[in-house]
């Protein structure tokens, strides 16, 4: 669909067709910097992208400004924010492109359906609260947080538009003596010395939310801003309306002077302490309706046998259109905090610094360890070449499956992590998945460094097999041997104008996958031989489908026509014969995450339910509804799935009848209000399951009695 065009002669009048390589579909709005558009990828991927008004553009300010605003995005980028895709602030209109979140902001929800009931006011704090927590930790102040810059997206609040966020280290593009915000949603340093806005600035623009939230109006309250101004720095909040449990804390949030203001952690844990029955049901919000210009981002040693390969191919989460996969887990910590039996968990022990072990039946003794020092931060952990090779921010390390002692550690740039480091070629690759970085590869044995190559710059990597395969910005793959870091070939992918390639552990000929939907409704799907680049299979199938895993000769997908990206339907194609086979689900799974085992699929939803679809009988042959929330994949060894939870427990399930066989405790660690952003599958080698907790703690236990754990 063309754009929409402005009627007039002013500069606005005929909008761009094209912002860098992404085509404006239709207008969403426009606010105080530019335009805002719904716009698509090559790949079909839905974006969302600002572009600078004209006159703004001329305006060496203003572009000073813009960078900035794309600046802070990419810092903040993560679970409770739209991320940045990509921008070009030098552009002659710059523009910024963030993933398009699907959800009304709650200026509009609640102009649309009135006042939040309890349930959702929960909710709504306990997100924004984490969504400060990650924005501060990563030193930007927002200092215009408001009902229109907070989208209620379905897996929790998003909070967008960093058009006037600072970052600490950076210069403050402020006029002397010009307020910047919204007067209703400032606090009182921002009007005495605007200077000198820190992080509890926003905590207090999150008080004065939620009594908009709770009641559809301000704490401060006047048609004229200038009495607002007076009444934030002088007189106190109007809270009639606001629930009993929740005034206490918004008054908190409220004080006058930033030093008696709780930081986010804090609100954490006292809605932790309120919220007993906390509800788990995740934001439904009605479609936008009044679009308002901002971004819709939207240790015995165990049995020495013979390792082997995780039956269970990881699977990718299903996503909304478009969502990249290094999609963080937003709303994690509200389903934990949520849960009785989460919250109930929450008191579990710190790990040791050394490795440490227990007996447990058969002869086999678990073991935990913290292999890469002090500080929390879940390991990202893969199995290969007889040992666990794994990442946290800064060092990448391989322990021993056998007892959890570290065999190496290698230190790496900090950076936020979706995949862990695997062995391609016979070496450890570190950096695949780090955009920017220098290839390099490490000797399995001893971290030492075997090769290093600078690469054009490119936009996805993936391995596959013995390859790493670089995704450019025009469209073409090169494919770079792991061995030797030399590049194989470079060419396009017929069919694939931007191929955003994924893969499947455990395949036993492995292939590079790339879909893209066309505008009839059909999905195209290729499959490439890593090694040369060759197309092995290619094949459009009805329906928007997402991969979700590859076994056997066969592929997966989802269905994502249900709203949100609810799988409805499980799909799996057999490129030898085209057979495809297509198997209903009576209840639709959310946002769900898959690992296959024969002929069957299991599904993890983000709202805790465990699925499991028998593909050959063409039916749903159990449901479990677990405690736990936004859970990584599930990996089947045929009689047990195993899962991992956001707090670190492992669980163990019945993989016949559905039932829950037993748990690991929980090891969040001291930081107890940090959520991973990513959760790593639990890994199977010789009868054995390894798994990384939020506390730094890699831990392995016997697979075959998960009622012992």
């Amino acid at each position: 669909m063309a754009p929409q065009r402005d009627a007039g002669a002013d500069a606005e009048a005929e909008l761009p067709e094209y912002a860098g390589h992404y085509r404006l579909e239709s207008r969403l709005g426009s606010g105080g910097m530019g335009v805002v558009h719904l716009a698509r990828s090559t790949s079909g991927m839905r974006v969302a992208v600002k572009v600078v008004h004209a006159t703004y553009a001329r305006d060496p300010e203003f572009r000073g400004r813009f960078r900035q605003e794309v600046a802070a995005a990419r810092r903040v980028s993560g679970a409770f924010t739209a991320p940045v895709v990509d921008a070009d602030p030098d552009a002659g209109r710059p523009w910024m492109a963030t993933l398009y979140i699907p959800g009304p902001t709650l200026s509009e929800h609640v102009k649309r359906n009135g006042p939040m009931d309890e349930p959702q006011l929960r909710r709504l704090m306990a997100g924004l609260a984490e969504a400060l927590r990650d924005i501060h930790r990563v030193g930007v102040v927002h200092r215009d947080l408001k009902p229109s810059n907070v989208l209620l997206a379905e897996d929790g609040p998003k909070v967008i538009d960093f058009g006037i966020s600072r970052p600490k280290d950076s210069e403050l593009r402020t006029e002397t003596g010009k307020l910047i915000g919204t007067p209703p949603y400032m606090a009182p340093e921002q009007f005495r010395r605007p200077r000198e806005v820190g992080p509890a600035a926003d905590v207090f623009t999150l008080g004065s939310l939620m009594v908009h939230a709770a009641t559809g109006r301000g704490p401060f309250d006047s048609d004229s801003p200038y009495v607002v101004a007076y009444q934030v720095v002088h007189d106190e909040p109007d809270l009639t309306g606001v629930p009993e449990w929740l005034a206490p804390l918004v008054l908190r949030c409220l004080a006058k002077e930033p030093e008696d203001r709780p930081t986010p952690d804090e609100l954490m844990r006292e809605l932790r302490s309120v919220a007993a029955a906390y509800d788990t049901q995740v934001f439904v919000p009605a479609s936008r309706t009044e679009p308002d210009g901002d971004p819709r981002a939207a240790g015995a040693r165990p049995a020495q046998q013979g390792p082997a390969e995780p039956s269970v191919r990881s699977g990718r989460a299903v996503r909304r259109l478009g969502k990249r996969s290094a999609l963080v887990a937003a709303g994690v910590a509200l389903a934990v905090v949520g849960s009785l039996v989460a919250v109930q968990a929450f008191g579990g022990a710190e790990p040791a610094g050394t490795p440490t072990a227990q007996s447990a039946p058969g002869g086999f003794g678990a073991w935990e360890a913290v292999p890469a020092g002090d500080g929390g931060g879940m390991p990202l952990c893969s199995y290969a070449a007889r040992r666990l090779v794994c990442a946290r921010p800064g060092v990448v390390f391989a322990v021993d499956p056998a007892d959890g002692s570290t065999l190496w550690r290698h230190p790496v740039e900090e950076a936020v992590r979706s995949e862990p480091p695997v062995v391609s070629g016979g070496l450890v690759q570190p950096e695949v998945g780090l955009l920017g970085r220098p290839l390099e590869a490490l000797d399995p044995a001893t971290g030492e460094q075997v090769w290093q190559e600078e690469m054009p710059a490119y936009t996805g990597s993936r391995t596959v097999g013995d390859m790493l395969l670089l995704t450019h910005a025009d469209g073409t793959v090169t494919g770079v041997d792991s061995a030797s870091g030399r590049t194989r070939w470079t060419h396009r992918i017929p069919g694939q104008a931007m191929p955003y390639l994924t893969s499947f552990a455990g395949e036993k000929r492995p292939a590079a996958y790339a879909t893209s939907r066309s505008a009839d409704g059909r999905t195209h799907v290729t499959a490439v031989d890593p090694d040369s680049g060759d197309v092995r299979w290619d094949t459009r199938l009805a329906g928007t489908l997402t991969l979700l895993a590859a076994a056997d000769g066969s592929v997966f997908l989802a269905s994502e026509e249900a709203t949100y990206g609810d799988v409805r339907t499980v799909v799996r194609y057999t490129p030898a014969t085209g057979a495809t086979r297509r198997v209903a689900l009576p209840v639709p799974v959310e946002q769900a995450q898959a690992g296959v085992h024969g002929d069957t699929v299991y599904l993890m939803g983000a709202g805790g339910s465990l699925v499991a679809v028998d593909m050959a009988a063409g039916k749903q042959a159990w449901r479990l509804e677990t405690s736990v929330s936004r859970g990584s994949v599930p990996v089947s060894d045929g009689r047990h799935v195993y899962v991992t939870a956001p707090d670190g427990r492992l669980l163990g399930v019945d993989a016949r009848e559905g039932k829950l066989l037993g748990q690991t405790r929980p090891r969040l660690g001291a930081d107890s209000d940090t959520v991973p952003a990513t959760l790593p599958a639990p890994l199977q080698a010789g009868g054995h399951v390894y798994a990384g907790a939020p506390d730094g703690t890699v831990f392995g236990v016997a697979g075959r009695d998960p009622g012992a754990w």
